[in-house]
């Protein structure tokens, strides 16, 4: 089984952080390739960068000439997921809507911590779109900037840690969501600091791709994410 796990921005840097992590957990016989966009943004922390993603990821994807069975996008809260699922016959998961299926299988009630504030109205959106939201307690921003993630790890995580724990107490989540890529492998640390379940998008997306491969499951084509209608689109895919 072959996953393709395709980060939203173009730090390479980021894109194989992700991947080592999905490898730890990928079962195995499931190999996981790291995808970075051909063009976009440095990180995705706003619409315009998230709909710039959107055509990116889509290009990225449709470029990679060897077969695969399952794709991820790696972006939390961001857009394009829908445009994959028209686009391709083989499973697509999005790390956001991994995370809070997995969250809601764990506890009555879930919160999202992710990076600055003015990403919070995104992932709420997003969750509300994928009909995930009612069992949401709250999307809390930890103030640090997606590349902070990276440059200042232990800031990041006293950060984050710092909200799961507010979420928990003055929420009433009973389980956190890291809403990042970039925080892929903090789980542990913050679940160690926070005392409750805590799930990171891009291992269980992976465990959710690789169950929809094993049980032969892929996304409907009756309606909604039936195949584009032939035309003529110009100039994309980038070649």
């Amino acid at each position: 089984m072959r996953i393709l796990i395709v980060n939203v921005n173009t730090t390479q840097s980021m894109t194989d952080t992700m991947a080592e992590q999905a490898r730890s957990v990928a079962l195995p016989g499931t190999e996981i390739v790291g995808l970075t966009p051909r063009f976009g943004a440095e990180s995705v922390e706003g619409n315009f960068e998230s709909y710039l993603a959107a055509i990116a990821v889509m290009d990225r994807v449709l470029s990679y000439d060897q077969p695969y069975d399952a794709v991820i996008q790696a972006g939390y809260g961001e857009h394009g997921r829908e445009g994959l699922q028209e686009l391709l016959d083989v499973p697509v998961v999005d790390i956001t809507e991994a995370a809070a299926s997995v969250a809601m299988l764990l506890g009555h009630s879930y919160a999202v911590v992710t990076t600055l504030d003015r990403t919070v109205p995104l992932i709420e959106d997003r969750l509300r779109l994928a009909g995930l939201f009612e069992r949401c307690s709250s999307v809390r921003a930890s103030g640090m900037s997606v590349l902070e993630l990276e440059d200042m790890p232990d800031r990041a995580l006293e950060a984050i840690a710092g909200q799961a724990d507010e979420a928990v107490k003055q929420d009433k989540a009973e389980v956190i969501c890291l809403g990042c890529g970039g925080m892929a492998g903090l789980d542990q640390m913050i679940r160690d600091r926070a005392g409750v379940p805590v799930v990171d998008g891009v291992t269980a997306a992976v465990a959710l791709a690789e169950s929809l491969v094993r049980l032969g499951l892929k996304t409907s084509k009756v309606r909604t994410y039936a195949s584009p209608r032939p035309k003529n689109v110009i100039g994309w895919p980038l070649k």
